[in-house]
Parts: C-alpha cells; structure tokens; sequence
C-alpha cells in the first residue's frame, strides 16, 4: 500500500500535536508537521520514523512553498493560528496576518494534487449565540473580534477554492478542546494547575459565562474519522461538547474532583471577548464517532493524573 502524506500546519501545538500523534499510529501515513514555534513546542512534537518536523512560518509564502516543493501532500490540515483570547485581543494585526497562511496553503494545495484540505475554524464564528445548540446550517455567523473574523474569512477561503478549483474541504470548528499539552493560559489546566496547588481561582466577572469541553481524544477522533466519511466532504462539523456549564460550575467541579481548598475569586469581567453562552449542535459529530463523548468528570481525572506524574 502506498504511504499516505499528510501535512500538519500548527503541529507543535495542543491539538495539532495530538492529531500527529493519532495519525503517526498508522505506518502507512508520513506525518509532515510545519511550525513556527511562537506558541508550540518541540515537546509536543510526536517522534517516530514516519514524523518530519519542519520550523517554518506558514503565513510566509516563501518558507511553504519548497514545502509543498519536496513533498506529494495527499490531505493537509491547516491548524497553524494565533489561539487564546488575551493573545489574540492583544495582537490583532498578528492575527490577520493568519489569513495569509490561509491563502499561501489553499493555492499551493490545489496546485498540487491535494485531495481535501481540513481547517480548524472555531466556535468564535457564531459570536454571540442567537440560538443554543449552536448548529453548523442555521446559526449565523456573528464574527465582531480579529481573530473570529479571520476564522469566518478562512472558512470562506475554503468554500470559494472548492468552488472555482475543485478542492475539497472539511471545516471544523472546534470548541473548547482540552488536553495534557494545552498550554496553561487556557481555563481548564489553569484551573486544574491552581486547584492542585491549593491556591485561588480566578473568573472572570460572575463566572455565570457558560462554555462546554471537549477532552482532546474525543476532538482527534472526530477529526480523524472525518477523513472516511463521505457526509464531512465540503461540508461545515462542530467539534466539541454538548454539555453546557458555567466557567463557575467548572471551578467548582475542579476543586471538587481534585479535592482542593482553593478559593474562588472574582475579577472585573473582560471589556471584549468573553461571549456570555458557548455550546454546539454535537448530531454530526456523533454520528462520525457512533459513541458518547469523554465526560468532563473523567477528562479532569485525567489532566490531574498527568500533571501528577509529572512533578
């Protein structure tokens, strides 16, 4: 069988590493993993005869372009952004500068005999939500922030290169993804870190903001699958939880599960950025797993075992 090439943009970071990882479990797949290394981290980086790491930027086009010179890319995943709120409001021209990348992979893809390029878009499309569940085909895109703007255009790269080029798609937009390499300026290992520390956790205004996670094995998974699936070709799928809570109830339940005394304290509430309700239409996902999702309890049981056996 011939070995199957698959190029990873943003692949030392939290989910781009995992979805290395998954994929380099198959011997017929040659993993290509490009990243700049301004948010990952060679330590996420999968090792293995079928992984080749590559330090590039791919929003510059002359350090992708002898990329896709060396390499018969079949599937590209382009995961490569600048992620996490206080990064993103604080660096809005870096942000836009991710819709170069975009533009550099889609036409180096369809020059090159690609068979589908997958985009991790994010559940910051939707803004504020106007229905919950937040479904892919009647929720409208609600995009006010640089970085949620940039994800909305992305996804609009990828519709219109399938509709003059023929390249197809598969766009996920992915809520909140947790995991053992998500770094820790994100809510979930923040609170996990704290809680194990006996020390405080901080929220955000009243906390009453809701959102819902997603363990990182249930987001590789769907997204893995949706490579076979017939139903994910040029087509939009949430990958995330259905579970909806508030960031309050996830301190509480940390400290709880991790039997902590940590305090919770309240800060003034973020001017921007911090939508008030998150949580996904999940039918779709569901039907490519054909399984229930990690619950929450299990996936903090988890983190705490890995930050444990890390000490």
């Amino acid at each position: 069988m011939d070995k199957i090439t698959i190029l990873i943009t943003g692949g030392a970071g939290n989910v781009g590493s995992a979805l290395a990882t998954k994929l380099a479990e198959n011997k017929d797949n040659y993993i290509v993993i490009v990243d700049n290394l301004s948010t990952g981290s060679m330590a996420k980086v999968p090792q293995g005869e079928n992984v080749k790491f590559i330090k590039a930027n791919a929003n510059n086009y002359n350090d992708i372009v002898p990329i896709f010179g060396r390499y018969n890319f079949d599937y590209v995943f382009h995961y490569a952004a600048i992620v996490g709120v206080k990064r993103t409001l604080e660096n809005p021209i870096m942000v836009l500068d991710d819709i170069d990348g975009i533009k550099n992979i889609l036409s180096l893809s369809k020059n090159s005999g690609v068979k589908r390029v997958f985009y991790s878009s994010s559940s910051e499309v939707y803004g504020e939500p106007f229905e919950i569940p937040q479904n892919e085909n009647t929720t409208p895109l609600n995009s006010r922030l640089p970085y949620a703007i940039v994800k909305n255009v992305g996804e609009a790269f990828f519709k219109s290169y399938y509709q003059e080029y023929g390249l197809e798609y598969t766009i996920f937009r992915f809520f909140n993804t947790y995991g053992p390499n998500q770094s820790e300026d994100f809510v979930v290992p923040r609170f996990i870190k704290a809680a194990l520390k006996n020390e405080p956790i901080y929220l955000y205004g009243d906390g009453l903001q809701t959102r819902s996670f997603c363990y990182v094995d249930d987001n590789i998974a769907a997204c893995v699958k949706a490579m076979d699936d017939k139903n994910s070709v040029n087509d939009v799928l949430n990958v995330g939880s259905d579970i909806e809570m508030t960031i309050l109830d996830l301190a509480q339940r940390v400290i709880a599960i991790s039997n902590s005394s940590s305090k919770i304290i309240h800060l003034p509430p973020l001017e921007e950025g911090d939508m008030t309700r998150r949580c996904p239409d999940t039918t779709k996902m569901k039907a490519i797993l054909g399984r229930e999702l990690i619950a929450l309890e299990v996936g903090i049981a988890k983190l705490i075992n890995h930050y444990e056996n890390r000490k």
